[in-house]
């Protein structure tokens, strides 16, 4: 509801825009965005305009009164921190127990991909947040959430360098 309180668009666009921006912090598949469009069409949250095509995604979604009513009573309720889930934590406990693995491979190759994801967050603060441009208070709050994905990349790459450093003793 977010995104299409932003901009009103097709689901195929919702998709693609999600990828780009809160797709960083919240993983959902295309299919689930389909989903949860019909149902929050069916509760009456949202409404599509325009007639679906062959494949369902020429209609046009915008939130209605009872959707901007549930957005803001969700973002003003209270929500817990989530458990760290990461395969690779179980893959390092496993190979702990085994001791014949070298995992140090592994690490490499995921602290190029935080390097790029940092790389991506970077690039999209420099983009639309220049240092000293005025900013509301939205723009502060979208400003937090991706210095939050900047911490969490750095958090990683500290930590896979001193995992890295620690193995070759």
């Amino acid at each position: 509801m977010t995104s299409l309180l932003e901009r009103p668009c097709t689901g195929a666009e919702l998709a693609r825009r999600f990828d780009k921006s809160l797709g960083y912090f919240w993983q959902a598949t295309h299919q689930q965005i389909y989903r949860e469009l019909g149902k929050m069409e069916q509760s009456g949250l949202v409404e599509a305009h325009g007639l679906p095509s062959s494949r369902g995604q020429q209609r046009h979604f915008e939130v209605l009164d009872p959707g901007r009513a549930e957005l803001l009573r969700w973002c003003g309720g209270h929500g817990e921190p989530r458990p760290v889930r990461d395969e690779l934590m179980v893959r390092l406990r496993a190979a702990a127990v085994l001791g014949t693995l070298d995992v140090r491979d592994e690490l490499r190759r995921h602290r190029v991909l935080h390097a790029e994801t940092l790389g991506s967050y970077e690039a999209i603060e420099a983009q639309d947040f220049p240092p000293n441009a005025p900013r509301s208070v939205a723009d502060e709050l979208q400003l937090a959430v991706l210095r939050a994905g900047v911490a969490f990349e750095n958090s990683w790459l500290t930590w896979c360098d001193q995992t890295l450093a620690n193995l070759k003793k």
